[in-house]
């Protein structure tokens, strides 16, 4: 199952994150039982420590329909929060479930150093190149001369 993820994100929002209720709002904004699930799950998570193995007791504990629980599980581990670890792995000695994942706090830091990157790159060079692949990107309808567009 994909789980299809809207995240509301911008740079004002995310000056604002001040605690979970914040976070899981950036991450689900329009479904508060989806928020709640999400919270509820990140929070257990945190205070456990260690793998988590089932997400079922949440389920029960905190009255969050089964449905809501795996759409929630599915769109945290599809955004990198949260990931399903083996028994295999190492680091969590033989244990296996759900634990809190680094992979999105890793990605947004990259982005960042790519964006200042790029932001702070004047090399002729490079210029050249982005006006090209942004060439690319033009619609069809606009290598019309502009008699023929208004026509459409």
């Amino acid at each position: 199952m994909t789980a299809k993820t809207k995240i509301a994100f911008g740079h004002r929002a995310a000056r604002r994150l001040d605690d979970v209720t914040d976070f899981v709002a950036l991450l689900i904004p329009s479904n508060r039982n989806q928020q709640h699930a999400a919270a509820r799950i990140l929070l257990a998570l945190k205070a456990h420590g260690a793998p988590l193995p089932a997400l079922t007791e949440l389920e029960r504990q905190y009255g969050i329909s089964r449905r809501t629980m795996e759409r929630t599980r599915a769109k945290l581990a599809h955004l990198g929060v949260i990931e399903r670890v083996s028994w295999m792995h190492r680091r969590y000695d033989g244990q296996e479930g759900w634990v809190l994942s680094s992979r999105m706090s890793a990605a947004l830091r990259q982005m960042a150093d790519r964006i200042e990157a790029w932001r702070t790159d004047r090399r002729v060079e490079r210029h050249e190149k982005e006006a090209a692949l942004a060439e690319l990107l033009r619609p069809a309808s606009q290598d019309l001369p502009v008699n023929e567009r208004m026509a459409r």
